[in-house]
């Protein structure tokens, strides 16, 4: 039989090791302090390497994307082979020149891209081809759509489908006088589904005006992309990918008006007269509204402007550009989150960061000029500096890890080394009451 001060030296031990390990070594007397608030989420990259979203976006959190009885669900579109934009981008994982030395850690997006917004050579990218939920970036392509075909002068008379359109909203209402300018200008800035309703309204209705919008994707080259609604809310068959939104913002921003418009930090939105219809309300004045990007409203050195966007199913995405020293960069973040520690607007920036950082000749492929069919599409590969890239071959099957894998970060390892501690202090405190029950 184990001795009493054996047992009570283990006992004492393992009371020691979870208490003095939870709480700090607190002293019996002291008062016990309320639990400490749980460490912010590890951040990782999701893992894209065995090609998940090759051919369809990832599944859906909520019923947005369920069809109506009778209606049926839209068929994945095809995958171009050769990739469009170089064969390099067939590969699903992170797509790197090791000259430009190791991407920016702590980036939640599963996919993005840096891209030079004149040359359109492509510096890095993850998952460029990974087709993923647009959200409100879809807005671009149909401003571009917008600015081919209605006049920015031309009058807009607003519905009530209008001002109850779901999301965000520029703040429409009866009786209130907008311009086709003044929508499109409330579409970028504060992504607002009335403007994107009104609009579609003018271009024929939202069926002609989705035909209009994949019609320019097509022409575009972007192959990935399907706008299911003008908006971006979530629809079934939505689609885009990081290397299909740099090519319509760079299409978007060779037209002079939306260049000038996505880089407006504020702009007077007309308001409206009272509702007679609801009692007790007042007259709506023109209101001040600025931009939800937040590079541009802070600030930040040389930046021309981008469109955010975000549903439950999307998650965080962003389009956008900035300057310096005389070279413009483009990047595209999608299925990415804001985590405490990393906000999405950091993990931007470093993607920029990173992109000036890199060599000019750097490129991993290209952003095409003009649609699929085209000579430069097909022989549009990866026109590298001849430093030594080191990126897997192209294939359309599951991946092996490259040395630009993602891999676990450093969070995540402390997290298994607690999780081995805490098993350990368990077990060591059964183990002391079995011995006292031996008594």
């Amino acid at each position: 039989m184990t001795p009493r001060w054996t047992r009570r030296t283990l006992c004492a031990l393992a009371a020691a090791v979870t208490f003095g390990t939870i709480a700090g070594g607190i002293p019996p007397a002291a008062a016990v302090p309320p639990p400490a608030a749980p460490p912010p989420p590890a951040v990782t990259t999701p893992v894209t390497d065995h090609c998940p979203h090759k051919i369809s976006t990832p599944p859906a959190v909520d019923e947005s994307e369920v069809v109506a009885p009778g209606s049926t669900t839209p068929t994945p579109l095809p995958v171009p082979t050769p990739a469009v934009g170089g064969e390099d981008l067939a590969y699903c994982g992170v797509v790197a020149d090791p000259a430009a030395g190791p991407v920016p850690p702590g980036l939640t997006s599963a996919g993005w891209l840096i891209a030079d917004l004149g040359s359109g050579q492509i510096i890095a990218a993850k998952d460029p081809h990974g087709r993923y939920r647009p959200a409100s970036t879809i807005k671009v392509l149909l401003a571009l759509v917008v600015l081919d075909e209605l006049d920015l002068a031309a009058s807009v008379v607003p519905t009530p489908d209008d001002w109850g359109a779901e999301g965000d909203s520029c703040g429409m209402g009866p009786g209130g006088n907008y311009t086709v300018r003044d929508l499109l200008t409330g579409l970028l800035l504060v992504s607002g589904n009335d403007c994107a309703n009104a609009l579609a309204r003018e271009l024929g209705g939202v069926d002609a005006t989705l035909t209009k919008m994949n019609a320019r994707a097509v022409a575009l080259g972007a192959a990935d992309t399907r706008a299911a609604s003008p908006s971006g809310l979530d629809a079934a068959g939505m689609s885009s990918s990081p290397y299909d939104l740099a090519l319509v913002f760079r299409a978007a921003m060779a037209e002079p008006v939306f260049r000038e418009l996505i880089a407006t930090p504020t702009f007077r939105f007309p308001g409206y007269p009272r509702r007679p219809d609801v009692p007790g309300d007042k007259d709506h004045p023109a209101y001040d509204m600025y931009t939800s990007n937040r590079l541009l409203l802070d600030g930040y050195p040389g930046a021309l402007g981008g469109k955010t966007g975000y549903t439950d199913d999307a998650r965080k995405t962003f389009v956008g550009a900035v300057e310096r020293n005389g070279r413009s960069l483009v990047i595209v973040q999608m299925f990415g989150l804001s985590v405490d520690g990393d906000l999405y607007w950091d993990q931007a920036k470093a993607l920029f960061d990173y992109g000036f950082r890199a060599d000019p000749a750097i490129s991993v492929g290209r952003l095409v000029d003009s649609g699929p069919g085209s000579a430069e599409s097909r022989s549009s590969g990866s026109r590298s500096s001849g430093s030594s890239a080191v990126r897997p071959p192209a294939s359309t099957g599951p991946q092996r890890a490259a040395p630009h894998s993602d891999t676990a970060s450093p969070a995540s390892v402390r997290v298994l080394i607690g999780l081995v501690a805490a098993l350990l202090v368990v077990a060591l405190l059964l183990l002391g009451l079995r011995f006292s029950r031996r008594r």
